[in-house]
């Protein structure tokens, strides 16, 4: 009876604990983007548009070099949880947790389409939900990023700021096309989602090109007090 009495406490503590850490990841997000941002500056605050006209205009470099693996090998992890989840945890609503971290189900708002998303996750339904860089990474290899450490190129990556849970389909339409080229379905949307792109070129040093910064200026010249997100 005291083995077993032992033995209680002690999944008893282990379970305290990853909740805890649990806890601290998916309820601590500021603290973790802003680990995840150096040596980048701070994310920008203040408003899209102000922000956008100190954004360098330049020509798209090459994408020679270009791959996923620049800006790491897949998902990036955290005390445990990759950011697939993380993200995954913060955008949907009644989000279940089960094993490892990972997101079991729960609802998506979708901000590209406007719909109302059911996910669960499975080999066939995963998909149906997926995470979102808001600029490309192919896009930010040709405005700079290619000029970047790898390391800040790995957390340019990774970094909630860049990050949306979205619709699959409208993903992959998007594939790595700038603001010029694809914009949200969703047009309520897009005023949130150019300053999105703002905010982390500013944050990365990463520059526009013309035809990017006119389509941006377009979109924001309808919500000229649009502010920037924070995460």
């Amino acid at each position: 009876m005291h083995q077993r009495t032992l033995r209680s406490r002690r999944i008893g503590a282990v379970f305290v604990i990853v909740a805890a850490v649990i806890g601290m990841i998916f309820l601590s997000s500021d603290t973790w983007q802003h680990q995840a941002a150096q040596p980048a500056s701070a994310a920008p605050s203040g408003k899209a548009a102000g922000l956008l006209t100190t954004i360098p205009i330049k020509g798209r470099a090459p994408k020679t070099g270009y791959a996923r693996t620049q800006f790491g090998d897949g998902w990036a992890t955290t005390a445990g949880c990759d950011t697939r989840n993380i993200i995954l945890h913060r955008d949907l609503q009644q989000a279940t947790i089960g094993d490892g971290c990972k997101v079991r189900s729960g609802s998506l708002d979708d901000p590209y389409t406007g719909k109302l998303i059911s996910f669960k996750r499975g080999a066939d339904s995963s998909g149906d939900v997926q995470i979102d860089h808001v600029v490309a990474l192919g896009d930010a290899w040709q405005t700079g990023a290619q000029q970047l450490a790898k390391d800040v190129r790995v957390k340019l990556a990774n970094d909630p700021l860049e990050l949306l849970a979205v619709d699959g389909p409208a993903n992959q339409q998007k594939s790595d096309s700038d603001a010029a080229s694809w914009l949200p379905p969703n047009k309520l949307f897009r005023c949130q989602y150019v300053a999105r792109q703002v905010a982390v070129k500013a944050k990365y040093h990463l520059w526009v090109t013309q035809a990017e910064h006119d389509a941006i200026s377009r979109v924001l010249s309808a919500c000229p007090g649009q502010p920037l997100p924070s995460a």
